[in-house]
């Protein structure tokens, strides 16, 4: 068992960003390019974490082919990390036992002793409008994600329906299919291919589960044409 790394996330949940308390000595990995300022004596590498195939197989879901690789040489010291885009950070501790499944972009920082792989959803991310892959998280100790927006916890024990484009991260305990929302028609599910609505995930069992109270993907299209255009 690993010990608990401490930690403070502040300015949550608009613009969260996450400080690590290392130890002396201490060892964390952090998605590349997310490291905001850090103690001068805190040492970086940047590394494959897993292989070069596990380390694809990231990059097709989302994330870095590298991950960076921080240690607090010789005495204790602090990490900001910060994320790509506004929104909230979780933690998460892994006792050896459950798994997390978490959208593609949302690994933010992890204990060394997590295993960070992608797990191919095949022709239900296509229909979901959303990426193809999710992020599969094992191992011991601590591990955080981020979301575009609020993160909200909820407890499903049964059945539970979000709309695919909220979903954050959720234990592997619950099972989970993606179908049309109910009443659509062609229209809809056409809209639903080439615009992401749609279709929502039909969760079941018991276990937690994390939505984020925006979506990225219609802010994007919302601000698109407000975008600088160059004249002829």
């Amino acid at each position: 068992m690993t010990t608990e790394t401490a930690y403070e996330i502040q300015h949550a949940p608009a613009y969260a960003a996450l400080t690590l308390k290392l130890q002396a000595n201490q060892t964390v990995l952090v998605e590349s390019g997310a490291m905001a300022a850090m103690d001068s004596h805190i040492k970086m590498k940047s590394k494959v974490q897993g292989g070069l195939m596990k380390g694809l197989g990231r990059m097709l879901g989302g994330e870095s082919l590298f991950v960076s690789e921080f240690t607090a040489e010789g005495k204790p010291g602090e990490l900001l990390i910060s994320p790509g885009v506004p929104g909230d950070i979780r933690h998460y501790r892994f006792d050896g036992n459950n798994g997390l499944m978490v959208q593609s972009s949302g690994f933010i920082a992890a204990s060394p002793t997590v295993t960070i792989d992608s797990k191919f959803q095949g022709f239900k991310g296509f229909f979901s409008g959303e990426s193809l892959f999710l992020l599969k998280v094992t191992g011991y100790g601590d591990f955080w994600f981020s979301s575009f927006g609020a993160i909200i916890e909820i407890p499903v024990a049964g059945d539970y329906v979000v709309d695919t484009g909220y979903i954050v991260a959720f234990e592997d305990t619950l099972n989970y299919k993606v179908e049309m929302l109910g009443g659509l028609s062609f229209k809809g599910l056409r809209t639903g291919i080439f615009g992401g609505e749609g279709f929502v995930c039909r969760f079941s069992g018991t276990g937690r589960l994390w939505i984020q109270s925006r979506q990225l993907y219609p802010f994007v299209n919302f601000i698109h044409p407000f975008r600088p255009v160059k004249s002829s």
